[in-house]
């Protein structure tokens, strides 16, 4: 399961990560990114009502979307993430826990790490893929440079990627990129912006499937 998971994650490219959406915004916010052909969402666990939008969405996307846990930062609240059925679990940091309690369960993990050694040893503890932050610090040439030893890991830039870089960070190697803000922030669901936020889902996407290696060279 988490192979294919993460067959279709190196297809797709993007996750949306969804933090501090009003729990009765969140199903309009989903269909929104769905719209814009959106296909891995991720709603935060420091998002008020979080499992409960995981468990709602899971029932009303099916395999439309793929809907996993996000802030995951110890064992307790991946068990909490799985039992709302989230499909894999993302953190800020390595806990070995968290890691091993996902393959256990069979799901994808794609724990947070920074440098070389931190990368491989998520790598080496079982991580599906490893999510590189914060990127919005680190910027895209610490990224080329690291995916040069380690093109053998699937990394998921996370911070900073937008609209007119995310070619940028395709071509550094990133496996798939991590979208918050510049798909989803506060301004446009607090004005119920919903079809803002489809066009925003569109032009990644759209960005996404019109780069081919060496598009930059």
């Amino acid at each position: 399961m988490t192979t294919s998971l993460l067959d279709r994650l190196k297809e797709e490219k993007i996750i949306a990560i969804l933090r501090g959406v009003p729990k009765e915004q969140g199903k309009a916010v989903a269909e929104a990114l769905s719209l814009g052909g959106i296909v891995f969402a991720e709603v935060t666990l420091n998002t008020e009502g979080a499992l409960g939008m995981i468990s709602s969405w899971r029932e009303t996307f099916g395999e439309r979307m793929k809907i996993g846990a996000g802030t995951v930062l110890d064992l307790e609240e991946a068990k909490e993430a799985v039992r709302a059925g989230a499909e894999y679990l993302v953190s800020p940091n390595l806990d070995e826990a968290v890691v091993a309690y996902a393959l256990e369960q069979g799901i994808a993990v794609f724990p947070g790490a920074m440098t070389p050694t931190e990368i491989v040893k998520a790598w080496k503890a079982g991580a599906t893929a490893v999510k590189v932050f914060p990127m919005a610090s680190l910027g895209v040439g610490y990224l080329k440079e690291i995916t040069a030893p380690l093109d053998r890991i699937p990394l998921i830039a996370t911070g900073g990627v937008r609209l007119d870089n995310i070619h940028g960070f395709l071509e550094a190697g990133a496996t798939a990129v991590g979208l918050g803000g510049c798909l989803v922030n506060p301004a446009l669901i607090r004005e119920k912006r919903y079809e803002t936020i489809t066009q925003n889902a569109a032009d990644m996407v759209g960005a996404v499937r019109s780069w081919r290696p060496g598009d930059l060279n």
